[in-house]
């Protein structure tokens, strides 16, 4: 049964939580922690990667069960222990950074599971099938099919079946961990739409994003978290970019999106009428020391474009050349080996063994560029305390597994196995995604650092700041090819919106 249209005007306390503290190995995370939520309200939570967000979500959502403190969950004190099942009973849906669907299956069937309609003791798919396409249309969502296979979806559309999968689970409050995550303009704004629509219905909205544009359109308060602990709950009307950044952080706004500039270099690599896989002759070249942006609406063949360069796809027509030299690259190993690293877009998906160490992740990708045989763990212990140092990884040491550490973290480990080898050429997809302002100027540092070792970037992004402040050049993709290179004095954000929206610039 799906959500009424209904305004519930009257507010009612939904979720109110006293002085809960969780620790882990005597380490404090969460201290003395308040909050609470009301029916009808967006609650917004910022803080830096680390700060404690993903333990307050895996708390309320019966993951983790804190040291002490007071939970009530719709008027109901939970006295033992929250349970994953018990918080879904009591109406608590949750909607990850990361994609919680199961692939193999049909959008229908995501929707459904564990809630089937029957007739007469029989699946009735077609009853299915047709709330299926009610509950999508609920929130304005038209062109997905509900039989087609979620792998196959984008992810974008992947987001919008598990928020409508929250509403025929008819949750009382969800919680949305980075939603908009590589979103277009117009899928952000959407998604803004549905949460209003949620608000309205009585939902209430726990919204945690490091996009603050979205949370001052959306938020009826905003909480602040540093180091575990509450810093400050803003009310609508005090709600103010500069005060929240310098309460998530500790320093003034305007010490973010700028750089140095960095001598650029000699030519690294040249790329020569590359098509296949939905790219259409794509030509460029890049210099040492160099960050080219790649820039582009959802849909415009970026990934694509670098899954070719790594040899996750293979192209139908053109050429690499690496120092002057063509190069054969017809799988990931072949690109490692010629010098390239990939920082994906989807961390947990293609970036990280999840359940394995960080030590045991930072080695990998140096096994296979050095044809390294057998392990060696004191040495690779080492190696990956060196970069835990050195990129500043909030962790318990070199075994602890990197399913347990946030966002942020997990992206530094990325970052770290690709810097364990000698690479030139780095491509960087979407590499601050659902990263906090403190975590994105930590990246944009190791970037310029590579970059004043002669190492080229090709930085996909859909983060318009950052396309603008860390670009040297930006290449505009529009259907899979090249619509301009706007060179560095030309860069701003409508310059190359107008030109991903295959505009001109005008004169």
């Amino acid at each position: 049964m799906v959500l009424d249209d209904k305004v519930i005007n009257k507010k009612k306390l939904l979720i109110d939580i006293k002085n809960v503290t969780k620790s882990f190995s005597g380490i404090t995370v969460f201290s003395d922690f308040d909050f609470d939520i009301y029916s009808g309200e967006a609650h917004c939570i910022c803080g830096e990667n680390g700060a404690g967000k993903s333990t307050f979500i895996k708390i309320l959502s019966g993951a983790y069960q804190p040291d002490q403190g007071d939970i009530t969950i719709d008027g109901k004190k939970i006295d033992g222990k929250l349970s994953p099942s018990l918080s879904m009973q009591l109406g608590i849906q949750t909607i990850y950074q990361e994609h919680t669907l199961m692939q193999h299956m049909t959008v229908l069937e995501n929707l459904f599971v564990g809630r089937e309609v029957t007739s007469v003791g029989v699946i009735n798919k077609r009853e299915m099938y047709k709330q299926s396409i009610e509950v999508l249309s609920k929130i304005g969502i038209t062109h997905i099919n509900p039989a087609e296979k979620v792998r196959d979806l984008a992810t974008a559309q992947k987001k919008f079946v598990e928020i409508a999968r929250a509403f025929v689970k008819e949750a009382k409050i969800i919680i949305m961990d980075e939603p908009t995550a590589s979103f277009s303009l117009n899928e952000i704004e959407q998604l803004l739409k549905v949460v209003e629509h949620l608000k309205n219905a009585g939902v209430g909205v726990i919204y945690i994003s490091h996009h603050l544009e979205e949370i001052f359109y959306i938020a009826d308060r905003v909480t602040v978290i540093r180091d575990g602990k509450k810093i400050r709950t803003y009310l609508k009307e005090e709600i103010n970019e500069a005060n929240i950044i310098n309460d998530m952080v500790g320093r003034e706004a305007s010490l973010f999106y700028k750089r140095e500039p960095i001598e650029i270099g000699e030519e690294v690599m040249e790329v020569k009428n590359i098509s296949g896989a939905g790219v259409n002759d794509v030509s460029f070249k890049v210099h040492k020391g160099e960050i080219i942006g790649i820039s582009g609406l959802l849909g415009a063949g970026r990934t694509e474009f670098a899954e070719i360069l790594f040899g996750r796809r293979r192209p139908t027509a053109g050429s690499i050349s690496i120092n002057g030299k063509t190069v054969n690259i017809k799988k990931p190993s072949d690109a490692v080996k010629a010098g390239m690293c990939f920082i994906t877009e989807d961390r947990q998906m293609t970036g990280l063994f999840l359940g394995q160490s960080i030590s045991l992740n930072i080695i990998l990708v140096h096994s296979v560029k050095y044809n390294t045989r057998f392990m060696r763990p004191k040495n690779d212990k080492e190696s990956a305390r060196v970069l835990i140092h050195e990129l500043r990884i909030r962790c318990l040491g070199p075994e602890q597994q990197v399913r347990y550490l946030s966002g942020g973290n997990q992206q530094k480990v990325v970052l770290s196995k690709w810097f364990n080898v000698d690479g030139e050429i780095f491509i960087f997809d979407e590499p601050t995604k659902g990263v906090d302002i403190g975590a994105k100027e930590e990246i944009y540092a190791l970037m310029l650092n590579l970059c004043r070792q002669g190492k080229a970037i090709l930085m996909i992004s859909s983060d318009m700041p950052e396309i603008v402040a860390m670009s040297d050049r930006v290449l505009i993709m529009k259907n899979g090819a090249i619509q301009a290179d706007v060179q560095k004095e030309n860069i701003n954000s409508e310059t190359i919106l107008s030109l991903a929206l295959g505009g001109v610039v005008s004169k």
